[in-house]
């Protein structure tokens, strides 16, 4: 049965609902990070390194997925909030076919631009052939992965967080298992994470593809549905803010590879590579809550409940202050034991992949700040002021952080640089949320506006 968004949220009920959402992301965090894993422990630094070098710009290219399905999520919603069902699940159908599409020409693309991309990201000669070979394999299954984005949102706003949990959890286990034997018994090294992925990554957008094309018991289905450019493009702009957020995040990491590569080269590379995995981690646990929130909040604005509007915005702060803290701890107490089990085998590595942790580990008291801000207008179906924030934090805010920062304090610029940028994306996304607090009726109104009204 699809769960209600209709009802009143207590603290306790939002974190019930946001939390198969939460797992999900987690979940997808974690086994891309075995592949990590495995690489490094099993083809060495230079294998590890290539890996994430390359990462960044196929992730890019995924990000479409992001954009479809947060932006059509909240698109979707609304017009469920205002009781058209059948809009609904044509606005859903057309979103998933257009995805599908776009997604089959990103593929192509990418996999013709590879080789010249790992040059441009300053590869080594000896890096620049698995960079190729691990880039061009994953774009064999690059629609399924922008699928398996899409759907984790539209999972939430069908109603059913579960069963889209479920789904992460096989194609996760699935990625961990093929790890295990493709690179460590058989040794294929990065050939054989990239097919673990490849496996994966067809479970997770084709499982629930199959899922809304049959009959179900979800508040949505796949159906036949005519193109309209209209609530396309809505849909785009409303999910452009986590789109470029993870665009942002992934030129901020190639910034962040060439400035490592110039200041401790290889090594940098591969000590970043590990503290990007325990962020996905830690930035899963914010994006989870989002995705699993967002939907709700999109309903109430839709059926204009502005007390329920005002109410999970409350809790959503409240569960982002806290967990910030509690990342800043978690950051400082584990950076050793996470950096010896990617790293152990080289001291030096070692020892510079743990100092850069906490340094690190300071943005985690501040980032789920922006990121929920952002969030939170892409649900208003505000695309714009979502991107605006979204375009500040990263490609203004950290790529300025991560290119001046070094020159007055070297490499530990570079670890602090997210923090920074994070002040100021905090001091932005306040004022936009106090600033249009009223129009959209979260905050309540002033006191002489009452009194009028009264």
């Amino acid at each position: 049965m699809a769960q209600s968004m209709a009802k009143h949220f207590t603290l306790g009920a939002l974190l019930r609902f946001t939390a198969p959402s939460i797992a999900m992301v987690i979940f997808t965090s974690i086994y891309g990070i075995v592949d990590g894993l495995f690489v490094s422990n099993f083809a060495g630094k230079t294998a590890f390194a290539a890996v994430n070098l390359i990462l960044p710009p196929v992730i890019i290219l995924s990000t479409m997925g992001y954009m479809l399905g947060t932006g059509g999520s909240a698109l979707i919603a609304k017009t469920r909030g205002q009781g058209d069902d059948e809009r609904a699940n044509r606005y859903f159908s057309m979103i998933v076919y257009g995805g599908i599409v776009i997604s089959v020409v990103l593929a192509i693309v990418g996999a013709a631009v590879m080789e010249p991309v790992a040059w441009a990201l300053g590869a080594t000669p000896e890096m620049v052939g698995l960079c190729t070979l691990y880039g061009r394999m994953l774009m064999i299954s690059l629609p399924f992965y922008v699928l398996q984005y899409a759907f984790q949102t539209f999972f939430v706003t069908a109603g059913k967080p579960k069963l889209g949990l479920a789904v992460i959890i096989i194609a996760g286990v699935a990625n961990m298992v093929l790890d295990a034997v493709f690179v460590g018994a058989l040794g294929w090294g990065v050939a054989g994470a990239a097919a673990a992925t490849n496996v994966s990554e067809i479970l997770g957008g084709g499982l629930p593809l199959i899922y809304f094309l049959r009959k179900n018991t979800s508040y949505l289905r796949l159906v036949r549905a005519r193109f309209e450019w209209r609530p396309f493009g809505k849909a785009c702009v409303n999910g452009l803010s986590e789109m470029m957020t993870a665009i942002a995040m992934s030129v901020v990491s190639m910034l962040y590879n060439l400035q490592l590569m110039h200041y401790v080269g290889e090594d940098g590379v591969a000590a970043y590579g590990v503290i990007m995995y325990v962020v996905m981690v830690f930035a899963a646990i914010f994006m989870g809550f989002n995705i699993g929130s967002s939907p709700l909040l999109s309903y109430q604005y839709g059926a204009k409940n502005r007390p329920e509007m005002r109410s999970l915005l409350a809790k959503s702060l409240l569960f982002t202050a806290v967990g910030g803290v509690a990342m800043f701890v978690l950051g400082q107490l584990l950076a050793e034991p996470i950096a010896l089990i990617f790293t152990g085998y080289d001291a030096q590595l070692l020892a510079l992949t743990v100092h850069g942790f906490r340094i690190y580990a300071l943005a985690f008291l501040l980032m789920g700040f922006s990121m929920y801000g952002s969030a939170f207008f892409t649900a208003l179906n505000n695309g714009v002021v979502s991107a605006l924030i979204s375009f500040l934090r990263t490609l203004v805010f950290e790529v300025g952080s991560v290119l001046l920062l070094p020159l007055a304090l070297g490499i530990d610029g570079i670890w602090l640089s997210v923090s920074v940028a994070e002040v100021a994306a905090l001091v932005v996304t306040a004022a936009f949320m106090l600033g249009l607090g009223r129009h959209y009726g979260y905050l309540p109104p002033r006191k002489a506006h009452r009194d009028a009204v009264q």
